[in-house]
């Protein structure tokens, strides 16, 4: 037995869920309110469970039927948005939904963005934001920037970009206790003090970044491990390069995130050692959605942006 629902059942069944009314779903598929309801007891004496309740002040979905139409509105939008994306393109371009880590899209791609544009005006590129790994199952995301690893099972990752983080604070900081100017020729050991007596900015998705990084530039055991584990703690790097502009601590930070506020006098870099983490900035999607052609464009327009200075 078939148990799939027809395309026109399940259009009348996500109209109605989502308007509350077989009348509504009506005018809007161009049936008439017969045939909408019609469709829905066909398709609940096929399912074999009741979709909706009928009430006086209309339709309710049964919890069953919430489950089923949370579940099939991914895949029809998708199908709607493939079909629009046919017609009107071709199959040569369409609307590309993209969840971008936030300070990734401020700083490093939004600013390289009109070149995409001006090069691919056939791709719409819709952007938002999400903390953490994007559910694809669950989102009308085709693809994601994301701060991660890299691939997994079920999705493919392309690396835009390593994260390279150097220490940068405000000018404020660096005054000297002895003759309040600012060090302009720091020495390790000024380093190392100011490392021990002003805060120590940390992020919450690289939480080890101060002891990697006091590692790398040959300071470990001179950094007192209080100051490495007690300074306060942010999601974003934004808020980071903010809380060092506001002379709260010293950051450690991208050249791509701190540059601005490096030429306006705004920020310092207090050491030339920088450390790689782990993970990086990478281009991930699932692996069945690699052919289209949205996706394609952009990855290949990304793939020539490393040879950018970041």
């Amino acid at each position: 037995m078939n148990t799939l629902p027809t395309l026109t059942a399940l259009r009348c069944f996500d109209l109605s869920a989502r308007l509350s009314s077989f009348t509504r779903a009506a005018h809007e598929i161009h049936l008439t309110q017969g045939a909408v309801s019609h469709q829905i007891l066909g398709m609940e004496a096929q399912l074999g469970v009741k979709l909706f309740l009928r009430r006086k002040t209309g339709l309710e979905l049964t919890p069953v039927g919430r489950v089923y139409w949370v579940e099939i509105s991914t895949a029809l939008r998708q199908l709607e948005r493939a079909t629009q994306n046919l017609v009107h393109h071709k199959g040569n371009g369409g609307a590309l939904n993209m969840c971008v880590a936030s300070s990734f899209a401020t700083y490093w791609l939004i600013p390289r963005l009109s070149g995409f544009v001006t090069a691919h005006p056939e791709v719409t590129l819709n952007l938002s934001t999400h903390i953490g790994p994007v559910d694809f199952s669950a989102s009308p995301h085709d693809a994601a920037i994301e701060f991660c690893s890299g691939a997994q099972p079920g999705l493919s990752a392309q690396l835009i970009l390593p994260l390279d983080l150097a220490p940068y604070c405000a000018p404020s900081l660096l005054k000297s206790a002895v003759d309040g100017k600012l060090l302009s020729r720091r020495k390790n050991a000024d380093i190392v003090t100011l490392l021990n007596t002003r805060a120590l900015i940390r992020h919450t998705t690289v939480p080890h970044a101060w002891t990697s990084w006091v590692r790398q530039a040959g300071f470990a055991g001179q950094v007192k491990q209080p100051q490495l584990e007690n300074g306060p703690q942010y999601d974003l790097l934004s808020m980071a390069l903010n809380g060092a502009i506001a002379g709260i601590g010293i950051a450690l930070l991208p050249q791509y995130v701190a540059a601005g506020a490096v030429d306006s006098g705004s920020l310092i870099r207090i050491a030339s050692a920088q450390w790689r983490s782990e993970k990086g900035y990478h281009l991930r999607y699932p692996e069945w959605k690699a052919d289209l052609v949205a996706l394609k464009r952009f990855q290949d327009w990304l793939r020539a942006q490393e040879l950018m200075p970041t």
